[in-house]
């Protein structure tokens, strides 16, 4: 059975391309995009020190002799998104690193420090002392459609980067592959999944359209031994946009919340609503005083858009919530006895209120 890795160490740039038109389908030239994001990747290499217990047998009994100092390497890879140093890449690469460096394309070793992080995306943002950057600009990975094909640029091995190829096969997937051991808020899953060669090494990664721009960072692939064997998922961008903006305004992410507990739709129910089509998520709860109370919504109203973007599964709710801030208002679309209503929303943080929260110092 095929477990869910994440992709270590590694940038990974997977392109979009516009597709031609059907009478005149040709190979793709790839070269003029590797060209022009090429020195927007870079190479990460992170230390950190962890204290491992001894113990000792003695007579039979086991003593503990205190604890050994061991250093650690990891490696990852980033994508430079501003030309004065900004990089956005796994969370899961510099996680608890006490030291972080970055290596250019050009061969230059720069250190980097940590601006903030986000497990909930698996996304962290990080900066070098640097100027006149290549840098790599975002795009709207809603307009991200199945079926393009895609390009890949990676870094994993602090090597020159290396190039493959594929399609977006999936959007909106919800894989459940984001730790939450450290009471963290909700992950929030809403992948590109992509056929893009995507190894150990890759963490970091990312999928850029066919203008060179950003799109999603890649970040775990589908395999049983951490090779790639098929699949790969990306942090759409404009998510991933969103948490790059909080964690340099405020040093923590903004999350807004409906406070909705909801089920995919089956062809049954809809039937049972009298839904001509199987669309929405159904409310099955609503979290008393939240946003969602405070505007009217019920258990057993059928969620169809929020922010006028349809929403048919978590996954693609969570996404369309996780590019919003508390205090935002949001039209929100859904469907009750037989009629399409709609009501705004002011979503809410996840203590209820529409507080911004601010690390110290910003």
């Amino acid at each position: 059975m095929k477990r869910l890795m994440k992709a270590a160490c590694g940038l990974l740039f997977a392109v979009s391309f516009l597709a031609a038109p059907a009478a005149a389908q040709q190979v793709a030239d790839f070269s003029e995009v590797a060209a022009r994001t090429i020195d927007g990747v870079v190479h990460i290499r992170t230390e950190q020190t962890r204290l491992t217990p001894l113990y000792q047998s003695f007579f039979g009994f086991i003593i503990n002799q205190g604890v050994q100092r061991q250093s650690y390497s990891a490696y990852g890879s980033g994508v430079i998104i501003s030309s004065d140093g900004y990089i956005i890449t796994n969370n899961h690469v510099v996680q608890d690193a006490e030291r972080i460096s970055v290596t250019l394309n050009d061969k230059r070793v720069l250190q980097a420090r940590l601006v903030g992080n986000d497990p909930a995306t698996d996304l962290a943002v990080i900066k070098i002392e640097a100027e006149s950057l290549a840098f790599i600009p975002f795009g709207n990975s809603d307009s991200a459609r199945v079926g393009q094909p895609v390009l890949a640029i990676g870094n994993p091995f602090n090597l020159t980067s290396t190039v493959t190829a594929g399609i977006i096969s999936a959007k909106a997937r919800n894989m459940g592959i984001i730790d939450n051991n450290r009471g963290m808020e909700s992950p929030i899953e809403a992948f590109i999944q992509t056929d893009a060669a995507v190894n150990p090494g890759n963490s970091g990664g990312a999928l850029v359209d066919g203008g060179g721009r950003l799109i999603g960072i890649v970040t775990a692939i589908a395999s049983g031994d951490g090779y790639y064997t098929g699949y790969s998922f990306a942090v759409p961008s404009n998510l991933a946009c969103k948490v790059v903006e909080d964690l340099k305004s405020y040093g923590y992410v903004q999350r807004a919340y409906l406070g909705v507990n909801v089920a995919e739709m089956t062809s049954e129910a809809a039937r049972q609503m009298g839904m001509a089509e199987v669309r929405g998520v159904l409310i099955m709860r609503v979290v008393p005083e939240c946003a969602a109370d405070r505007a009217g919504l019920r258990k057993g109203d059928l969620l169809l858009r929020v922010a006028g973007v349809e929403v048919n599964s978590y996954a693609e709710m969570m996404e369309e919530l996780g590019r919003f801030r508390p205090g935002d208002l949001v039209n929100v679309t859904y469907y009750r006895d037989g009629e399409s209503h709609s009501v705004t929303v002011t979503l809410q943080n996840s203590q209820g209120t529409t507080d911004i929260v601010r690390r110290p110092g910003r």
